[in-house]
């Protein structure tokens, strides 16, 4: 078993980063677990449309490099189906149990996903229809992947 996160932006804040750790050396317990990063690309804060979708485009072509094969590909999208605790839980063990041994979740930029990324996805989740920095998104993920595998468990977990 193993999980990967794969995103756009390096993280900086120390408080961020020890969250990270945290909850990484807790789904270790469960399964391997690993992160890639790609760089995000500078951006305008005025930038038309068409720079915006150059900008993620490039962000995907860095991500799709990278992106594992043989895996069960899951993005964090706005246009995602918003699945409450127990329901992620399920889904990955089904992914587990009857489709690949191996998911990864894909956290856009600033911007979000570019299109050829998306297209690539087995799977688009929403955790929220609010904007979350995609820093902070990474330490939200990891803890609804432990939460999972705490349910899955039969284990006790604060709520």
């Amino acid at each position: 078993m193993k999980i990967t996160i794969m995103s756009v932006g390096n993280i900086k804040e120390k408080y961020l980063k020890d969250a990270i750790l945290e909850y990484s050396k807790r789904i270790s317990k469960y399964s391997e677990i690993e992160f890639i990063n790609v760089d995000d690309e500078p951006i305008k804060d005025n930038a038309s449309f068409k720079e915006i979708e150059m900008v993620k485009n490039k962000e995907a072509l860095k991500l799709l490099k990278k992106l594992p094969s043989n895996s069960y590909k899951i993005a964090l999208n706005l246009k995602g189906r918003m699945l409450s605790s127990p329901e992620l839980a399920q889904k990955m063990l089904d992914i587990y149990s009857y489709s690949n041994s191996h998911i990864v979740f894909v956290i856009g930029g600033s911007l979000g996903l570019g299109d050829e990324l998306l297209k690539e996805m087995d799977y688009h989740l929403c955790f929220s229809k609010m904007t979350f920095p995609h820093q902070l998104m990474q330490v939200i993920l990891l803890e609804q992947i432990y939460r999972a595998f705490k349910i899955n468990n039969n284990e006790t977990y604060h709520k």
